[in-house]
């Protein structure tokens, strides 16, 4: 039986927070609007880019809304060809990718990021090869929304007490528990673990070890 393995990406996989901060200051900039604080940056990473805009300025209009969403796109695409986006992997996450894809698991990726940024980040890194299914904010709604966790399980055809989620916030933990799958959070990423195992996580892993245990023992 397949055992599914389902990752977000920022503060996850990947840590780009400095990136995401700068080019949604940039993005507010550039629509003539006062930048957010870094902070709530950081606590919308995670979402879909409108829904993230959304949540920071509720008071713009749809159009303000959109404005900033394509500067932030721009922005972010102008940095990525300059070859200025750093987005390192969190420490033990390849070596942790490749031990599960060995022992016959399938792995999966659910995030805010899109096709084209989700392709570079696993690309540059060399580990887009491990995975079965890349869901993405252009193809389903935002998270907590479990849209992109339905359709890596049909993609995997996993079974949902079979699957697990990992991910660094609340919108991930919510959008396990929503359809009736596992979720681990991390403990290294934009999210603490209290609010996380608020919002449904079974546990709360620190490190890349703890979370191979925490695998073992949710779906051994």
């Amino acid at each position: 039986m397949t055992r599914l393995a389902v990752f977000d990406c920022d503060g996850t996989l990947v840590d780009g927070q400095a990136d995401v901060c700068w080019a949604m200051e940039r993005a507010f900039t550039r629509a003539g609007l006062p930048a957010p604080d870094n902070h709530e940056v950081r606590r919308i990473v995670g979402l879909s880019l409108p829904a993230a805009v959304r949540a920071l300025a509720p008071q713009l209009t749809e159009a303000q809304n959109r404005d900033v969403t394509e500067f932030y796109r721009s922005s972010f695409r102008a940095r990525r060809e300059e070859g200025l986006l750093d987005e390192p992997l969190y420490p033990g996450i390849a070596a942790l990718l490749r031990d599960l894809h060995a022992a016959g698991w399938s792995l999966a990726v659910a995030t805010g990021k899109s096709d084209r940024g989700l392709a570079a980040c696993l690309a540059t890194h060399g580990i887009a090869d491990l995975f079965v299914s890349l869901q993405t904010a252009d193809r389903h709604p935002s998270k907590p929304h479990p849209a992109m966790l339905e359709a890596a399980l049909f993609e995997a055809g996993a079974q949902r007490d079979q699957t697990v989620m990992i991910g660094d916030t609340s919108f991930d933990m919510v959008m396990a528990r929503s359809i009736g799958v596992a979720a681990i959070g991390v403990g290294w990423g934009y999210h603490g673990a209290a609010e996380l195992l608020a919002s449904g996580a079974r546990q709360v892993a620190e490190d890349t070890p703890a979370l191979a245990a925490a695998l073992a023992e949710v779906l051994p």
